[in-house]
């Protein structure tokens, strides 16, 4: 009797055994990328201070200068990402037995984790010169505080005061303000009266408007102190009002010109990391298909 062996389907391997992933070039070529990126950064930086001058005719606009430090990251990060992306395709050994859209795809996927992999140590290398930065700012800031004592803590106080909207010491000096602003009692100083002034200017600035009676009270004020008739005194507080509501306007058209760069910055460096991703990917690509397009000519070479 006569036995045939048949061969199933389970004894035919479903999965190959080696992992798809090559660590080796990714790490090598997200290594050079790094690299890359802080030499390129050195480069900028060098490039950079040729732009600035202590004389005033010989230094770039702020705007030139911010214009062309993002357009050197843009380049930075793509060509960075670039070279790492083609090392990692160039340094990986050939997969035998795949269709081309396999070996295209594991070779995109590869230049894309070098690409993460490079982003991960520049951001946590810029991470800790920020923090190193932040830190020793930290550290001076307590110094100065501590140097400065009670002196200090108490202005701060005050000026917590005015910021939150409330303020006991403006309430108290509307409370024992003279009858008459203009025969102010013998035992008032100048002192006492410029703080009770800058008390009502920084209420009125932080809740927008100055109340009637404040207004009224700074009008008396001015005249008795400064010697002028209550026209000239009025259009005095009118003149510094007017300064303090254009300074207020300029910082807030200066925050909201820092909110929109910020903005864009981000937005920009964002779109630029994108790109860089495509760089790396197209790259590992190329690098990868040169590589066994030479090894198929040294193959025939040696035929």
């Amino acid at each position: 009797m006569t036995i045939i062996e048949t061969t199933t389907t389970n004894d035919i391997p479903l999965e190959s055994s080696s992992s798809a992933v090559s660590w080796g070039p990714i790490i090598a070529g997200a290594l050079a990328a790094t690299v890359m990126t802080l030499v390129l950064m050195l480069i900028g930086s060098g490039l950079g201070l040729t732009m600035i001058s202590p004389w005033e005719n010989d230094s770039s606009s702020l705007t030139t200068i911010g214009t062309s430090a993002a357009i050197w990251l843009v380049l930075v990060q793509w060509i960075s990402a670039a070279l790492g992306g083609y090392l990692t395709g160039r340094l990986r050994t050939k997969w035998a037995g795949l269709h081309t859209y396999e070996i295209f795809f594991r070779d995109t996927a590869h230049g894309f984790l070098a690409w993460a992999l490079a982003t991960l140590v520049v951001a946590s290398l810029l991470s800790s010169a920020v923090s190193s930065i932040i830190s020793t700012g930290a550290q001076a800031t307590t110094s100065a505080v501590g140097a400065a004592g009670t002196a200090g803590a108490a202005a701060a106080a005050n000026a917590d005061e005015m910021t939150s909207g409330f303020s006991p010491s403006y309430f108290t000096d509307a409370l024992l303000r003279p009858a008459d602003p203009r025969t102010p009692p013998a035992n008032q100083s100048n002192e006492q009266v410029s703080a009770e002034v800058s008390r009502i200017l920084v209420s009125g600035a932080t809740s927008g408007e100055i109340a009637p009676d404040d207004r009224t009270y700074l009008d008396q004020v001015v005249a008795s102190r400064t010697g002028l008739s209550e026209a000239d005194a009025k259009a005095r507080v009118d003149a510094t009002l007017k300064r303090i509501d254009d300074a207020k306007a300029a910082a807030k058209e200066a925050a909201d010109t820092a909110r929109k760069t910020a903005s864009v910055a981000a937005l920009v460096g964002a779109l630029s990391l994108f790109v860089g991703a495509f760089c790396a990917c197209i790259a590992a690509a190329i690098g990868g298909r040169q590589r066994d397009e030479d090894e198929e000519k040294l193959a025939l070479l040696k035929r």
